[in-house]
């Protein structure tokens, strides 16, 4: 064996390291790059949040003169007490907890039933009955709140938590019953079968086998469904009259005048409204990404 054909073994592992040098440092580059666009991309959905927080503590003349992005000469918390005292906040925070709660508690409950009757049970015509779940989702409030108010009333339920509680566990299970019977139908048949013959029911097999497969998305679906619910505004404006009733988004709403708004309080307002749904939020944000990025079947 020459010399020559001896070197060319030694001169190619000598330029692997190098190359997977260079791989690593390109690598490197680019997860820089999109680290330096994903912080440039959060700092602009924290800003409207920093002046929310700058403008909760100014007094109205520190406003006027000063305008919206200057930092609070003094720290005034006048507007946060008069937002407290003037919406009975403690009120309004409780019912909200209690709507939203029970919505995801229950919207999530009968997403998983209903799913389950039209994934697995394989109903006749579930392909259409997924089909009119889908367009109920996409339904305006404006065209079904008459129909929803005029029913609220028949039944006594008017002014009261527990009319919108039925009403957003149906909207919010729409769209539940829709990916989670999607999902229902690509189970396998085998794993289904094989439960069936060791003896389990229908609902053996749905919370000893289906149910813990779902469970991260089924936890994804709890916080949408709470976080979608605390957010909504015109159905509990129009089903719920009473102060004792009312949710945090209506009596954000009771601050604006016809023809003035004292914007400290307004936004010492919307912050204090934020914060519970943002402590939801962190508490089950572990639970939000277990859900996303759970495989399908275990």
């Amino acid at each position: 064996m020459s010399a020559a054909t001896t070197a060319r073994p030694a001169q190619q592992s000598a330029d692997v390291p190098v190359r997977k040098a260079d791989a690593r440092l390109h690598r490197g580059v680019g997860r820089w790059f999109v680290l330096a666009l994903a912080g440039l991309f959060a700092l602009g959905m924290l800003a409207p949040f920093v002046i929310m927080a700058m403008n909760a503590f100014k007094s109205a003349a520190d406003y006027s003169q000063n305008g919206p992005l200057s930092l609070p000469t003094e720290i005034y918390t006048t507007g946060l007490v008069n937002f407290w005292t003037r919406t009975n906040f403690p009120v309004k925070l409780f019912n909200s907890i209690l709507i939203s709660g029970l919505v995801a508690v229950f919207g999530t409950l009968l997403s998983l039933v209903t799913a389950y009757a039209i994934g697995i049970g394989r109903i006749k015509g579930r392909v259409w009955i997924v089909a009119v779940f889908l367009i109920a989702n996409m339904l305006p409030q404006e065209a079904i709140i008459y129909p929803l108010f005029t029913m609220a009333n028949a039944v006594g339920l008017s002014n009261s938590q527990w009319s919108v509680i039925i009403i957003f566990t149906v909207i919010q299970s729409a769209f539940g019953i829709y990916l989670l019977s999607s999902v229902m139908g690509t189970f396998p048949v085998e794993l289904l079968e094989a439960a069936a013959l060791d003896g389990a029911g229908r609902f053996r097999i749905l919370w000893s086998v289906v149910y813990p497969i779902l469970r991260p998305t089924l936890g994804v679906l709890m916080v949408f469904f709470f976080i979608w619910t605390w957010n909504e505004f015109f159905i509990p404006l129009v089903m719920l009259t009473s102060n004792d009733t009312q949710t945090v988004p209506i009596a954000l709403a009771s601050l604006q005048g016809d023809r003035m708004m004292d914007a400290p309080t307004t936004n010492a307002g919307a912050l204090v409204s934020l914060l519970p749904a943002l402590v939801f939020f962190l508490i089950f944000q572990r639970t939000l990404t277990r859900g996303v990025t759970a495989g399908s079947v275990k």
